[in-house]
């Protein structure tokens, strides 16, 4: 959430609230709270710009003698929002009585897949990792036409989502190196070339002989300022147009839910802010078996706007098991690169906020 000049409030609300609308489609949305101290006192029209052009609810908290309260109500209204996907998302000792305000933003997505892939398809094929060794994992199959485009060194496979009556079309783009270990370059040329996914998506469905995809399940959380900060983020860290007091964000926890497999996608996302004082080939037929680490992204095609990106090194682990996961977000100069850990056994995902 944003809330520097009035106009550019209004502009972004009108955006957002049409993205919602865009959203209920595919039984998603995007949800915004905040919770104040209350012993705070707001700046005048803060309070109608959160709660008219963000819709988001506006809570008083009692920080100083109730903060583990505070962490469960917070808490609650993630779960709520998320379908239950997200649990827990301040963890305990987050919040404490130096707690002033805290910011709050929930993203659930549950799309179906234009075509569904046959369960009785699916068959346990390895999935080789960064390591060189392979995991036994079930994967999903097709022959169908689908939306693949080839180049060079990396394939790009896109499923779309039903849709309803309009233009929108969400989909999600899989990313697949042609190396086993062709990932983190991959990732290098999208977070550093401005407009990559954009230009490699693919635009008409081939003809494929193998299409192979392993279902996957991510459920991690953990403490992304340090993360952002050095990616060069400094607003929202400084806070005092919200209040009359000089505070800043300490800290910013994130918790992330998807789910792919024959039918389709869920996911959610959620965050909360703690705050203190192109060549085609050459086959008639193609292949798209993402048997090795890859990325993928779920993103609503006619706007460009991504819900989600992440990649998957091994979907063999539990979901509720983060690894030995290295997360980073820019280097330490603050420049504009996004990468993640290398871990041969981690998951890694990240929402990325809509922007306009």
């Amino acid at each position: 959430m944003r809330f520097w000049h009035r106009h550019s409030n209004t502009f972004e609300s009108t955006i957002l609230q049409q993205f919602r609308q865009w959203l209920e489609v595919l039984k998603s949305y995007i949800a915004n709270g905040v919770w104040f101290d209350q012993s705070l006192t707001l700046i005048p029209g803060y309070k109608q710009i959160v709660e008219s052009d963000f819709r988001s609810a506006v809570n008083y908290a009692d920080f100083k003698t109730k903060a583990d309260d505070a962490r469960h109500e917070v808490n609650t209204w993630a779960e709520k929002k998320t379908s239950g996907l997200i649990k827990d998302l301040l963890p305990p000792g987050s919040v404490d009585s130096s707690t002033r305000v805290i910011l709050a933003n929930a993203v659930y997505f549950k799309g179906a897949w234009c075509e569904k892939f046959d369960p009785s398809l699916t068959r346990n094929r390895n999935f080789f990792l960064l390591n060189g060794s392979s995991v036994h994992v079930p994967f999903m199959t097709s022959k169908k036409d689908q939306y693949i485009r080839s180049f060079d060194d990396f394939k790009v496979l896109s499923l779309p989502y039903e849709q309803g009556d309009d233009k929108r079309r969400f989909a999600m783009h899989f990313f697949l190196p042609n190396a086993r270990d062709g990932l983190p370059a991959l990732v290098e040329k999208v977070s550093s070339i401005p407009g990559f996914i954009e230009h490699h998506l693919p635009y008409r469905k081939v003809e494929v002989r193998h299409i192979r995809i392993p279902k996957f399940k991510i459920n991690f959380g953990f403490e992304a300022s340090k993360a952002l900060t050095g990616h060069g983020l400094v607003l929202p860290f400084l806070c005092s147009e919200m209040v009359d007091s000089t505070v800043g964000v300490k800290r910013i926890f994130h918790k992330t839910f998807i789910e792919v497999n024959e039918e389709g996608t869920e996911a959610a996302a959620a965050s909360a802010a703690d705050v203190i004082c192109d060549c085609m080939g050459n086959d008639d037929l193609f292949d798209f078996v993402a048997d090795h680490p890859f990325l993928f992204v779920v993103r609503e095609d006619m706007t460009g706007v991504v819900l989600f990106v992440g990649q998957v090194l091994n979907p063999a682990l539990p979901e509720n098991e983060n690894g030995n996961k290295k997360q980073k977000l820019g280097n330490e100069n603050g420049n504009k690169q996004r990468k993640w850990g290398n871990n041969d056994n981690s998951r890694d995902v990240f929402e990325w906020k809509p922007q306009y």
